[in-house]
């Protein structure tokens, strides 16, 4: 197997691995409407898979965690998200993860979820720098990272724990060799309350740089559009850009030239002025628009596939998807409303069909 990331061109662009949203439905829903046989430079990441509960799990338990690592040919070149505080567990898993075919592996060092944290995982690892090394050095074992017949292993984490420790947390990952590092512009104190410092991204990506480590950056954090995400790449100097909140409800935004209008954007703006979206002019005729009606027949399209998919998971997870898909067009609020009270894919059609009946009169 060969270091996908070596060959792709940059900027390069990611999907971020976030629980109960980058699941196998919206992946492929991410490829089906972005021309992904257009795009050499967009890489997919699952959700985030504890390496312990596949070592550990009951028979239905691991079969549920499994589905998690579920994907598809359309989705490559596609990174498997791990986290566990156990060298073994790490090692064994990332093995496994080589064997179902990823491309690589990434370990989960910056979730803030206290349930993940009380496993001494995500980002309380940043607590622990010794322990994350090692943790690094069992997920290159398993992958065979560096081998012919490996797969690369990157990191994602954030610039602290309580306080910006960038300089120092940093040092101790990059000396692991990994082969990316994707760096979120908070600290696990911050959350998401405060807007995301591209500044001290570009400053991780200046250290990286004088301590001579040939690992790729990849910033995170507030990426609204492409647009965006190409600007932010060029003024903080990293290799790629990973997006999160703002590809829900937004199969397109990958595209080449299709763009959802800024009015049916549901977006993070907090701390983000609407104004400051970088966006393409509505008469650049280079881009076609997305329709309201065609943005709730993809709506329906992925509640049908995450029932297909994920028979097994409670369908309030694909609801969370409505108020972005749902947004910001007549009649809107009254039909999410109904939505959220839906239970299967079939009232959602009924729900959907009902309002393109009645808007068309």
């Amino acid at each position: 197997m060969s270091n996908f990331w070596k060959t792709l061109p940059k900027p390069f662009f990611a999907v971020a691995p976030m629980a109960d949203v980058t699941d196998a439905p919206f992946r492929r829903m991410i490829a089906k409407y972005s021309a992904w046989h257009e795009r050499n430079n967009v890489v997919m990441w699952t959700e985030f898979v504890s390496a312990d509960g596949l070592l550990r799990a009951t028979p239905e338990g691991k079969k549920k965690l499994m589905a998690d690592l579920l994907y598809s040919e359309v989705e490559r070149p596609i990174v498997a998200q791990l986290f566990s505080s156990n060298e073994d567990h790490m090692e064994k898993a990332a093995a496994l993860c080589l064997e179902l075919g990823f491309d690589g592996v990434d370990i989960n060092m910056g979730c803030p979820d206290r349930s993940i944290e009380k496993q001494g995982c995500g980002a309380a690892m940043i607590q622990t720098p010794e322990l994350a090394a090692r943790i690094i050095q069992a997920a290159k074992r398993g992958s065979k990272s560096g081998r012919e017949e490996g797969i690369p292993v990157s990191v994602k984490t954030r610039l602290g724990y309580n306080e910006d420790t960038m300089e120092e947390w940093l040092s101790v990952l990059l000396a692991q060799e990994p082969d990316v590092l994707t760096l979120h512009g908070r600290t696990r104190k911050q959350m998401s309350r405060v807007p995301a410092n591209w500044d001290r991204i570009a400053d991780a990506v200046a250290l990286r740089d004088r301590l001579g480590s040939t690992t790729l950056i990849i910033g995170n954090g507030d990426v609204l559009s492409p647009e965006d995400a190409q600007q932010k790449a060029h003024t903080s100097g990293v290799d790629g850009v990973m997006i999160g909140r703002a590809l829900f409800g937004n199969p397109w935004f990958f595209h080449p030239t299709k763009r959802v209008p800024l009015t049916l954007l549901s977006l993070p703006t907090k701390g983000v002025q609407r104004e400051d979206i970088v966006l393409p002019d509505a008469s650049d005729t280079r881009y076609t628009y997305v329709t309201v009606e065609e943005k709730l027949q993809v709506m329906l399209e992925h509640t049908r596939l995450f029932e297909e998919l994920l028979p097994f998971k409670s369908f309030a997870v694909m609801k969370k998807h409505y108020k972005a898909y749902v947004n910001g067009f007549p009649g809107a609020v009254e039909l999410r409303k109904k939505l959220m009270e839906a239970q299967s894919a079939t009232e959602v059609e009924d729900y959907v069909c009902d309002f393109l009946h009645d808007s068309q009169r």
